[in-house]
């Protein structure tokens, strides 16, 4: 933290500016040394201040520029900060960078801002990994849940959670520790109490996972049916590209074909997967195995119907694939005279999306239909959720600590056995927060970060 660290703070792409961050004691100083302002020094400039300028390696000019500003503690690290500004040219880039090298900086490390922001308190471990979901965010919903985490969500419910952990903790130990003072005593009904409000709590975390991640990540959409049903076609149509081969021929689709679209903010991988059949051909026995493994690990599946034929024994097989899956069944090919039994087909599967893949107004009924079934408009990311394996990692920790607490309090075993499962629950829970994470945990965190950030 002692050492002062520079880094290109923008893609390394020709653009209209780039930007060259420096972070630390010596920003200013090495700051002045790159770049000249018309006017005041760069010492002499207010924090959230910027200046027009001359850049300089050296002796030899490279560019005009414009500094920018950001004094200790009020700054992203909490660290003096200078920002410079050049054209967005690689090789100029470059020069300015290295230029701030020979004034006395040190090339910043993967994430190492954010870092230094979390270690100077200005971020909290939870929030620094909401910055990752920002720069990672592909839609709408990730974003607006990228925010939301920015804003300290899961941080204050691991908080509150920690204070109910710690007020149980204190009790147990004030009880045992002065047992001939007023202190109340620690019943088993008490301890019942509080400790089935704050397994709730963990539960309540833990439901939060599947739905962050499907807006986080994007929801895993497997798109399946017998051959010629129009998987393809409806896999071009949400692409908005051929991305698979449309053939009147069966088994054309012989690998599974995958694409990330945006439909309504919400980030669809959708999968065109082989058509269900029995076949003798080896490359497509392939092709139906990978389906199944897409099958099983999707979140949502995109059953597709034929409208114009009647349900068959492919179409029957289907459905004792499906069966403990969220399903969404499209009836594809409206178009077309209808031959198939829309009402026993919603008696086993649900409400049906009716469209033809033909036309382009499908893709955002589809797109509708899946981010209410999943119920992703009603998922309150404000209220803290988990975003990733880290931190869903660390609440089952600390759930399964305050469980055997629990169950040591029913066994009828002493209060301070209680009291060490309760501390390793609370260790669990400072280490979801970054109060008490380690080294290991804090460097896993950051390896996601790009250098720059």
């Amino acid at each position: 933290m002692s050492v002062t660290v520079c880094a290109v703070a923008t893609p390394m792409a020709v653009g209209g500016i780039s930007v060259v961050r420096i972070s630390g004691e010596q920003a200013l100083e090495i700051a002045g040394k790159v770049f000249v302002p018309v006017g005041k020094s760069v010492a002499e400039m207010n924090g959230y201040t910027a200046a027009y300028g001359k850049i300089f390696d050296g002796e030899e000019r490279l560019d005009d520029g414009v500094l920018l500003v950001f004094r200790a503690p009020h700054s992203y690290t909490g660290e003096d900060v200078c920002e410079i500004s050049c054209h967005g040219g690689i090789y100029v880039t470059q020069r300015v960078l290295g230029a701030c090298i020979k004034a006395g900086a040190k090339p910043a490390a993967a994430g190492e801002f954010t870092k230094r922001a979390l270690l100077n308190g200005k971020l909290s471990l939870t929030q620094a990994e909401a910055v990752a979901d920002m720069i990672s965010a592909q839609g709408a919903q990730s974003l607006n849940c990228s925010n939301l985490m920015l804003e300290g969500g899961l941080y204050r419910k691991a908080e509150r959670i920690s204070e109910k952990l710690m007020e149980v903790s204190a009790q147990i130990s004030a009880w045992i520790d002065y047992p001939d003072d007023d202190t109340p005593a620690v019943t088993a009904e008490w301890l019942t109490e509080k400790l089935t409000d704050i397994n709730a709590d963990f539960s309540a975390l833990l439901d939060s996972y599947d739905t962050g991640r499907m807006i986080r990540e994007g929801i895993s959409c497997a798109i399946v049916g017998k051959p010629n049903v129009g998987k393809s076609t409806l896999m071009n149509l949400l692409s908005g590209e051929e991305r698979s081969i449309v053939s009147s021929v069966e088994g054309t689709t012989r690998d599974v074909v995958e694409e990330s679209v945006n439909i309504g903010g919400a980030v669809l991988r959708l999968s065109d997967c082989a058509g269900i059949r029995e076949t003798d051909d080896e490359v497509e026995k392939i092709g139906v195995g990978i389906m199944l493994k897409r099958l099983k690990n999707a979140d949502v599946v995109l059953a597709v119907f034929d409208g114009s034929r009647e349900l068959s024994e492919e179409d029957e097989r289907l459905f004792s694939l499906i069966a403990d899956k969220t399903v969404i069944p499209v009836v594809n090919k409206s178009d077309l005279e209808q031959k198939l039994d829309i009402d026993e087909l919603e008696k086993r599967l649900g409400k049906c999306v009716v469209m033809s893949a033909k036309n382009s107004e499908s893709a955002e009924l589809l797109g509708k239909e899946i981010t209410e079934r999943l119920d992703l408009k009603r998922f309150d990311a404000g209220a803290g959720f988990i975003a990733n394996e880290r931190q869903r990692a660390c609440v089952m920790r600390a759930k399964a600590a305050a469980e055997n607490a629990l169950s040591a309090v029913m066994a009828g075993i002493t209060p301070d056995a209680v009291g060490v499962e309760l501390e390793q629950a609370l260790d669990a829970v400072f280490e979801l927060s970054g109060k008490r994470a380690s080294e290991e945990v804090i460097a896993q965190v950051f390896e996601r970060f790009c250098v720059g950030k």
